[in-house]
């Protein structure tokens, strides 16, 4: 007896550290799981940094849980949300949308090469970043013409290459030929760029009358 009890310690301490990893492990799915559903274009980079894991955990996590790699969840979100754009064509955006509902709001992601940055720097030249978002604007303004009228832009960081810009575009107040828009950019869960649109729907000729009415959702 007196040498079996430091290998039924050993063998107990085994069990409770594979009990523990257990633990660990589906807690870290749990968490996954939760991130995925509420920001599903993050990059497995991008979540290995959110769970202090390695990028090829991540992957054997996805792999375990059955969820796509991050192109994949784009694809089947464009399908299931796409609407199609009035004001342009879907080619003339810059960036790839992925959630369109007209008159409401949008979603867009652009992932950002060495053709769009710096050569030196590998910052990203800030006419892309706000192309992404005038174009975005303009694509969810429910009428076949949306001319930008004026524009108040705030930018809060650099984007590099390899960055994914994600931008999300909602009306926020009509009146008459006019329609507001609300963009927001970000890298991550970073803030790139703020950008407030008045742009003019329809023939362009404008009212100037009129109180603004705010839309509410």
């Amino acid at each position: 007896m007196a040498f079996t009890r430091p290998w039924h310690s050993f063998f107990m301490m085994s069990i409770r550290g594979g009990l523990r990893m257990s633990t660990q492990k589906k807690t870290r799915h749990e968490r996954l799981l939760h991130i995925i559903e509420s920001e599903p274009l993050l990059k497995d980079e991008e979540l290995a940094e959110r769970l202090a894991v390695s990028v090829q955990t991540i992957r054997l996590d996805r792999s375990q849980l059955g969820i796509p790699e991050v192109r994949e969840r784009m694809r089947r979100a464009a399908t299931t949300h796409f609407g199609s754009p009035r004001a342009l064509e879907v080619d003339e955006v810059v960036g790839e949308i992925i959630d369109l509902e007209i008159g409401r709001h949008g979603l867009s992601v652009f992932d950002a090469g060495a053709e769009h940055a710096l050569s030196r720097s590998h910052i990203v030249r800030g006419h892309h970043l706000f192309a992404q978002a005038n174009t975005l604007a303009a694509a969810i303004v429910d009428a076949k013409q949306a001319l930008t009228a004026r524009v108040t832009v705030r930018f809060f960081r650099v984007a590099h290459v390899g960055d994914r810009l994600i931008a999300k575009a909602t009306v926020t107040g009509t009146r008459a030929d006019f329609v507001r828009v609300a963009v927001r950019t970000r890298v991550g869960n970073q803030e790139v760029l703020q950008a407030d649109f008045l742009l003019m729907q329809g023939s362009g000729e404008a009212e100037r009358g009129g109180e603004l009415r705010e839309t509410r959702h």
